[in-house]
């Protein structure tokens, strides 16, 4: 088939909720932080999306670039972009820190805490979307459910993490670390037929959806699309969709969506692809 609704795995985390819905809506006893979508292809997938579940604030972190990531035996890097789908009121996101640190600075810092007083927090909002290329510092608070895409790496380097019991990976974060203010990309911006640009990254695109009828998803060659579907219900590929799911698209399919739907849909690569969302007719045909 061309499309291929993704499973997820839950993953315990000390800073997560038991509050999944729609995402996951089996009752769980232990906090989960993330639920991952993960596609067929191994290390060979470009991207992985992951959906977010915040109760506490999670650890001041960051990611390797390309080079780095390959100087340790990986296979790329790890740019990623958040798009908030729930923010209680006074939640922040840390993205970058308030001033530039030299790298003594930035070592110092982790290890007395306050580099937590450092970070640039910023209020989010349902709606908001945030793009962190790699070597940003940052971490994301409590109190906000949200969609992470992110370049498939699992490596991440703790620089501070509030006491909790888990290790801290100083030397090998501050040697990749971008330590200076976040420069936020441009804005989204609106691409006609309901879609808008949500991230235009130097690894991936990530577009916005709102409408209904029946549409073409055409993914480029080597360009997979993964599809979140945020709300609506409809068919892919002549199977039934829902909200709370998370499809991958290898090869074009049809999409139909009745009036409520609202979707994400990231691929890897820079630029956007112009035939990615076809609108054939108006009107729901299910």
């Amino acid at each position: 088939m061309a499309a291929i609704r993704l499973m997820a795995q839950a993953a315990e985390k000390p800073w997560g909720r038991c509050d999944l819905a729609p995402w996951c809506t089996v009752p769980v006893a232990t906090p989960v932080g993330e639920m991952i979508y993960t596609p067929s292809g191994g290390d060979d997938a470009e991207l992985v999306v992951k959906a977010l579940f915040t109760g506490q604030r999670l650890s001041v972190q960051v990611h390797p670039d390309g080079a780095a990531a390959r100087a340790a035996g990986h296979r790329r890097g790890k740019d990623e972009a958040w798009i908030i789908l729930d923010a209680l009121p006074g939640a922040t996101i840390g993205i970058g820190l308030r001033a530039r640190l030299d790298p003594a600075q930035l070592t110092q810092a982790a290890r007395d805490g306050s580099i937590e007083a450092l970070v640039d927090w910023r209020p989010c909002r349902t709606g908001d979307v945030f793009f962190a290329p790699a070597g940003t510092i940052h971490a994301i608070g409590a109190g906000i459910t949200l969609i992470e895409v992110q370049q498939n790496l699992d490596l991440t380097y703790r620089l501070f993490d509030y006491g909790r019991p888990r290790a801290l990976h100083l030397d090998a974060g501050v040697a990749v670390a971008d330590a200076a203010p976040w420069r936020a990309a441009p804005g989204p911006r609106p691409l006609g037929a309901g879609r808008i640009a949500l991230i235009e990254g130097p690894s991936f695109v990530v577009e916005r959806v709102r409408a209904e009828g029946v549409a073409r998803l055409q993914p480029p060659a080597g360009r997979p699309a993964t599809v979140v579907l945020i709300d609506g219900v409809g068919r892919i590929d002549g199977q039934r969709c829902g909200g709370g799911e998370v499809w991958s698209i290898e090869a074009g399919c049809d999409v139909t969506l009745d009036p409520a739907a609202d979707l994400l849909i990231a691929y890897p690569g820079a630029g956007i692809a112009p035939a990615m969302w076809q609108p054939l007719r108006q009107g729901l045909a299910a």
